[in-house]
């Protein structure tokens, strides 16, 4: 019997959802210890093609094949006993049981006899201690998961993936809370797993990553399959181009913006907390677009965060139009006209078993209620349809569910949501994280827009091109300390690295 030219095979797929063809008659082909990229603009089905190889979605046409053998996957447990994992873009882990647990969750090893069965810990202490050391990670097994960093569960969901010795790995966005060490990492990780004849299916809408790890990529757009092509005959523009059916000859819109007078001056900002940010001082103009770059840690979000009354400070002044102001809360915040794009969108961010139109005027109650308890929805469906148009969000309708459009529609709908308490001051916390390059312009276009209207935006982006790209001004942070403010049309890269990864301690 002839060895199968691929290890995976998936043929003829089609799945749909309530007014949306999610995929139609996709094809992928996946060979034993290689990389194989799966690329696409958001809601081209990449992810809902994967949910169907992990037994989460049942697709209504096309079979599944590993090793020439028929699979059938009704649930994410028979993938996985199928020699399947995923590592999700969105981490899910259990914060309040510790690393080992959330690891062997639902294969807890036990010890003793009949019903008198009891979990074996110090046996899933050593097994993931073994684990961490072969994959050369500094985690300790008993530590609450709640308690480590965003960068360390994205690890922790790494080793979960590996630890079931599965013979097709699914990686969705892996690298997207990462280090540039901690990535380094994961690529040395990958590159082990191929000498095993492990096949990396691997998601991201990083370009450099892909043209260096990838062996085969293979494009989507709107569900169907566009082609499947070697790395190495590929570059950034010609994937670009065949995601999104066009060139892309501009990354970043052209900005029209000009920064005026000081609107908001923030000065000697503290937490109350020990390791995070303190003595804080800086100016936020009218129409102006702050970039605040710097390292995981450097406790942009925290800042962002206590600004929005969202986290408490031990110290500090806030100054708006020259008055002093004071913002415990984010409902003072809101009443200052402020608003808060948060960085989990799905986490912080959006209700996803409510609709389009729940989503977009959940902050703006008050401006619909009539007498009774009774909500005006006329009014609500005009606004929520003069926002789908205005940002041009993607949707079968203001009803749909939130959930089933993609992560830059669903950006664009939080947006949305805020624009409507018409804001002055918009703080947006990696807006366009997990998203396409052609959603990422249409996000760059609003953000330039909204500048150009006089909006003030606060934006905090891990994206050094994005800094450089949107940015008039740029902040950077290291260790919870501002080491420096720079121009954002003469910055560089080195510039910007150099002030993020200066030691403040």
């Amino acid at each position: 019997m002839t060895t199968p030219q691929y290890l995976l095979e998936m043929e003829g797929i089609s799945k749909s959802f309530p007014g949306v063809q999610a995929l139609d008659n996709v094809t992928l082909n996946v060979r034993a210890g290689t990389v194989h990229a799966l690329m696409g603009e958001n809601g081209a089905g990449k992810s809902t093609l994967m949910k169907c190889l992990f037994g989460i979605y049942s697709p209504e046409a096309g079979e599944i094949r590993m090793n020439g053998e028929k699979l059938h996957l009704p649930d994410s447990k028979a993938a996985l006993n199928s020699g399947i994992s995923m590592i999700h873009q969105e981490l899910h882990p259990v914060p309040y049981r510790n690393v080992m647990e959330n690891i062997w969750l639902g294969r807890l090893p036990l010890r003793g006899i009949g019903p008198f069965r009891f979990v074996d810990g110090k046996k899933m202490f050593r097994d993931t201690e073994k684990l961490f050391k072969e994959l050369d990670m500094d985690i300790k097994p008993d530590t609450i998961t709640g308690k480590l960093s965003v960068s360390k569960i994205q690890s922790l969901e790494i080793a979960k993936a590996v630890s079931y010795n599965a013979k097709v790995i699914v990686m969705d966005e892996p690298t997207s809370s990462l280090t540039g060490n901690e990535v380094e990492h994961l690529f040395r990780i990958i590159e082990g797993l191929k000498r095993r004849g492990v096949a990396i299916i691997y998601i991201s809408h990083k370009m450099e990553e892909i043209l260096r790890i990838s062996d085969e990529v293979t494009i989507m757009r709107d569900g169907k399959k566009i082609g499947t092509w070697e790395a190495k005959d590929l570059t950034t523009d010609l994937i670009i181009s065949r995601m999104v059916g066009r060139d892309l000859t501009q990354r970043y819109p052209e900005r029209s913006n000009i920064p005026g007078d000081v609107l908001l001056r923030v000065e000697d900002f503290t937490s109350p907390l020990a390791k995070s940010f303190r003595n804080v001082s800086f100016d936020l103009r009218q129409g102006e677009i702050l970039g605040v770059g710097g390292l995981v840690g450097a406790q942009r979000t925290e800042l962002i965060e206590a600004l929005f009354g969202i986290r408490s400070v031990s110290s500090g002044q806030l100054t708006l139009r020259g008055k002093p102001i004071k913002i415990r809360r984010p409902i003072d915040a809101i009443r200052y006209k402020m608003a808060l794009l948060t960085e989990e969108r799905r986490v912080t961010g959006i209700f996803p078993v409510l609709s389009v139109l729940e989503n977009t005027v959940v902050a703006n109650q008050k401006k619909y209620e009539k007498p009774y308890f009774l909500l005006e929805d006329g009014k609500r469906r005009e606004d929520t349809d003069s926002s789908i148009k205005r940002l041009s969000v993607k949707t079968p309708s203001m009803k749909t569910q939130i959930r089933y459009l993609s992560g830059g529609n669903q950006q664009k709908v939080l947006l949305a949501r805020w624009l409507l308490t018409e804001p002055d001051i918009l703080l947006l916390d990696e807006p366009t994280r997990g998203i396409d390059v052609g959603a990422k312009f249409e996000i760059y276009s609003i953000i330039a827009d909204l500048a150009a209207q006089g909006k003030s935006i606060i934006m905090i982006s891990s994206e050094m091109p994005e800094l450089l790209g949107m940015s008039d001004r740029i902040m950077v942070m290291s260790e919870g300390s501002l080491t420096g403010i720079v121009d954002g049309r003469t910055a560089t890269e080195e510039e910007i690295m150099r002030l993020a990864a200066q030691h403040t301690a």
